[in-house]
C-alpha cells in the first residue's frame, strides 16, 4: 500500500472470533496509519473496546438489527442464541443493506472487509469501492472445501463428495472421516438466511469479490494459498498469523484472583467459542473428564442443547460441590486471551476455531485439539500434521481428556 492512507469498512458476521478476528486485522491496518470504521451493534461494542488499540483511527459505527420474526429481542451475536436460530440472525444482517449502503456513500471508503455479507460486493461496486473478502478460516479449508472445481453449485451435495480433496489439490494429509463429511453437508446445504443456503452464500461473497485475504503466512499455507487462487481467479492477499497484541483491558477482579490463587502452569482452560453447544450427555462427559484429571480448570461453555435454565443446573449430580474450590464451569462469554496469559493456565483444551488458536500459538499453552465442526475438521489437521483427532461426534472426549492428562502430567 506504500506510504497511502486508506479508509477501511468492517462488517463481519456477529460471532465473536469473527468479530476479534476483524478487530484484529484493523489493528494492524491502522498500525500503518490506515482508517478504519468497523460496523457493529450497541451490544458488542463494550465487548470489543479492550481490544481496539488504535482508537485515533478505529472508529466503531453502531447499528441497529432490524426485527425478524422469531429472533429474540436483545439477542445480536451468535453467542446470544442457540445454532438453530442463527440463520434468523443472518436474516437480521441481510436487512441491514439499506443502512450499510446509507453510511457507505457517506464515508466514501477506499475497501470493504466483508465475510457472510453476499450482498456487499455489488452494493460497493456499484459506489465504485474494493470488496475484499476476508477469510476468517484458512486457505486450505476454503481450497478443500468450496474450490470452484467441485461444481457444487451443478449437483446434490453428498458427504462422499467431500470425503478426500480433487486430485488438484496440494500434497497433504487432509482427509475426511464419514461422520465429518455428513455434518459438513448438513450445515453447508441449510438455509443460511432467507431463501440462501450457506454454500450458496459463501460462493457469492467468494465470487463477488475484488480480492480474497487470509490471516495466513506463504511459509505455513503457501501451496493452499496459490490453489486457492488458481481456483478462484482472484487475487490473494495475505495478512500474515495477525497474531493478537495484548488487549488494553485487564482481567477482572473475580478471574484473577481465582487464577491468582494456583501455581505457575497448573490450570486447565476449556473454551469452545460462541457457536459450539455439546449435548447434555457430552457436556456431563466433558465436566467429568476434566474432574478425572485431578487438576484445577476453568471452563468457558455454553449451556447444552436442551438446558432451559442454568448452566449449573445440567452439570452432573453433586459435580459442583465435589469440585468446589478447584474448578470454574461459566456459561457466557470470557476475557480468553487474559486467561491464556495468565502464568497460571498451562493447558488450553480448544475448539479449533482459527482465532482460539491463534490466540493460543502466543502463548506457552500446552494445547489439546477437540474439533467441533465445520471448518475446524481441516484446522486440526493443519496443526496435528493430518493425525487422527478426536472429535465431539465421535464422542470420544473420554480419549481426548486422558491424552490431555497425559499431555499436561509429562508438562507440570
Amino acid at each position: 500500500m506504500g506510504d497511502k492512507s486508506f479508509h477501511m469498512v468492517m462488517y463481519p458476521w456477529f460471532a465473536m472470533g469473527h468479530l476479534t478476528s476483524f478487530l484484529h486485522i484493523s489493528n494492524k491496518l491502522a498500525e500503518r496509519g490506515h482508517r478504519v470504521s468497523f460496523f457493529l451493534t450497541t451490544k458488542i461494542q463494550p465487548k470489543l473496546e479492550p481490544f481496539n488499540l488504535h482508537k485515533n483511527f478505529i472508529s466503531f459505527i453502531p447499528i441497529t438489527l432490524p426485527h425478524v420474526d422469531g429472533f429474540p429481542p436483545g439477542a445480536e451475536t451468535t453467542a446470544d442464541v442457540p445454532f438453530p436460530l442463527h440463520s434468523l440472525l443472518m436474516t437480521a444482517i441481510d436487512l441491514t443493506e439499506p443502512a450499510i449502503e446509507a453510511s457507505l456513500r457517506e464515508f466514501e471508503p477506499d475497501f470493504v472487509f466483508y465475510d457472510f455479507t453476499h450482498w456487499l460486493p455489488a452494493l460497493v461496486g456499484r459506489l465504485g469501492i474494493k470488496a475484499i473478502h476476508y477469510c476468517t478460516i484458512s486457505p486450505a479449508a476454503i481450497g478443500y472445501l468450496l474450490s470452484p472445481e467441485r461444481k457444487l453449485n451443478e449437483k446434490t451435495l453428498m458427504p462422499t463428495d467431500l470425503k478426500a480433496p480433487l486430485p488438484s489439490f496440494p500434497p497433504s494429509l487432509i482427509k475426511l472421516g464419514a461422520h465429518e463429511t455428513k455434518q459438513l453437508t448438513f450445515v453447508t446445504v441449510q438455509e443460511y438466511g432467507r431463501g440462501i443456503s450457506f454454500m450458496e452464500r459463501q460462493e457469492i461473497s467468494i465470487k463477488d469479490s475484488d480480492a480474497i485475504s487470509f490471516k495466513a503466512c506463504r511459509e505455513m499455507e503457501g501451496p493452499y494459498c496459490d490453489y486457492v487462487e488458481r481456483q478462484f481467479r482472484k487475487p490473494v492477499i495475505l495478512a500474515g498469523p495477525v497474531v493478537p497484541e495484548p488487549p488494553t483491558s485487564a482481567l477482572d477482579e473475580k478471574g484473577a484472583k481465582w487464577l491468582d490463587s494456583f501455581k505457575e502452569k497448573t490450570v486447565i482452560f476449556c473454551a469452545f467459542g460462541s457457536e459450539c453447544i455439546l449435548k447434555k450427555d457430552q457436556f456431563q462427559e466433558l465436566a467429568l473428564g476434566f474432574e478425572l484429571t485431578g487438576m484445577p480448570f476453568f471452563t468457558s461453555l455454553k449451556p447444552p442443547m436442551g438446558t432451559v435454565e442454568t448452566i449449573e443446573s445440567a452439570l452432573p449430580e453433586g459435580f459442583e460441590q465435589r469440585i468446589k474450590g478447584k474448578g470454574v464451569v461459566h456459561g457466557d462469554w470470557v476475557q480468553q486471551q487474559l486467561i491464556l496469559r495468565h502464568s497460571s493456565v498451562g493447558c488450553f483444551v480448544t475448539h479449533c476455531g482459527s482465532g482460539s488458536l491463534s490466540e493460543a500459538m502466543v502463548t506457552e499453552c500446552q494445547l489439546v485439539l477437540l474439533l467441533h465442526f465445520r471448518d475446524q475438521f481441516i484446522n486440526v489437521r493443519l496443526v496435528g500434521n493430518g493425525r487422527e483427532c478426536s472429535n465431539l461426534e465421535k464422542n470420544q472426549l473420554n480419549s481426548a481428556l486422558e491424552c490431555m492428562y497425559i499431555i499436561y502430567t509429562k508438562s507440570v
